[in-house]
């Protein structure tokens, strides 16, 4: 199988963490903005996480130099336009890329503007290239509550229109999900579909909350049902499918290695999993290398590959139609 041509879909995958380097010397230089180093080297290892870090907290400390350079509109539009062309120009065919939009509020943005310029430039990317896309609205579990509602309220005007759903995300901490069931439940009645981060961190009750309790349809990463029986079965039962994100998984030590990762045993069982990237940037990879490095580590064929393919389609929050144009490729 030749990965660079397979058609790929990527379901998760933050804009914070896909930041071309040079774009953010560009975007510093136009806003006036101190750099910490002008060597493209430097800004990037200062953007790309070790291939072991830590833990989770030691990876997401890589988000803070993209994020001080998308506290405009013109930026988070560039950069919106950027993740998508990246992705087209390896034949990703669709891809959901999520985002939060109170770490973008530092210059006075309103919640309307930050959508409103991350979907302008997607669908300028749509417009250039054999993509399509949609937004995931995600909540930082670690941020003050007050105001996810006016979030939910904001994306709702751009919903079915280059928005779909709500997310949780960051670090993750046992039980996470019982505090936040009224903003899940008013996500749903707006109309909102729902994923979850949840599982990537070794407790797989969160998992089984995030499905029972706030109505997660996928779940990010998930990959600690593995230890949880009610959660895996859970997972299979409802249909669950899980966002994997193999490079991302070692580098925050979720997995110790890659041929320790349960994917293939999940895919062998019939749990439903999708491969993405996560991070672009931070996890330095492409749905290339994601599928590269899976399809090689697993022996997987490529009926195996469109069967995932399919998954990933399936569970997608496409519009029916985009859906329809996705599975030519499966063919």
């Amino acid at each position: 199988m030749n990965n660079f041509d397979l058609p790929k879909i990527d379901l998760h995958c933050h804009l914070d963490g896909s930041v071309r380097p040079q774009t953010i010397i560009e975007l510093a230089h136009q806003q006036n903005l101190p750099l910490p180093s002008e060597d493209i080297s430097e800004i990037k290892t200062l953007m790309v996480a070790p291939e072991t870090c830590q833990n989770l907290d030691e990876y997401l400390m890589r988000f803070e130099l993209p994020l001080s350079v998308m506290q405009t509109e013109e930026g988070l539009e560039r950069i919106s336009f950027e993740v998508f062309e990246d992705a087209a120009k390896e034949n990703v065919k669709y891809l959901e890329v999520r985002f939060g939009p109170m770490l973008h509020l530092q210059n006075g943005l309103t919640f309307d503007q930050i959508i409103g310029s991350v979907v302008k430039g997607m669908k300028r990317a749509e417009e250039q290239y054999d993509i399509h896309g949609n937004y995931i609205l995600s909540i930082l579990r670690t941020m003050p509550k007050d105001r996810i509602n006016e979030v939910i309220d904001a994306g709702a005007k751009y919903l079915n229109n280059g928005v779909v759903a709500f997310d949780l995300a960051g670090s993750e901490v046992s039980g996470f999900c019982h505090e936040f069931i009224p903003y899940a439940q008013y996500a749903i009645e707006k109309g909102y579909r729902v994923t979850i981060h949840a599982g990537e961190q070794g407790d797989g009750q969160n998992v089984h909350d995030a499905v029972s309790l706030l109505g997660a349809e996928r779940v990010g990463h998930g990959i600690h049902i593995k230890g949880h029986p009610e959660a895996y079965e859970l997972v299979k039962s409802e249909s669950v499918a899980l966002e994997t994100c193999p490079s991302s998984n070692i580098q925050t030590k979720a997995v110790d290695n890659l041929s320790s990762h349960p994917i293939k045993a999940f895919h062998k069982d019939g749990v439903l999993i999708t491969i993405n990237t996560d991070n672009r940037t931070v996890s330095n990879t492409t749905m290339t290398d994601e599928v590269r490095k899976v399809v090689e580590e697993f022996d997987l064929s490529r009926e195996d590959y469109f069967a995932i393919y399919k998954v990933s389609v399936e569970h997608s929050f496409a519009a029916d139609a985009v859906k329809q144009h996705l599975m030519q490729y499966a063919d």
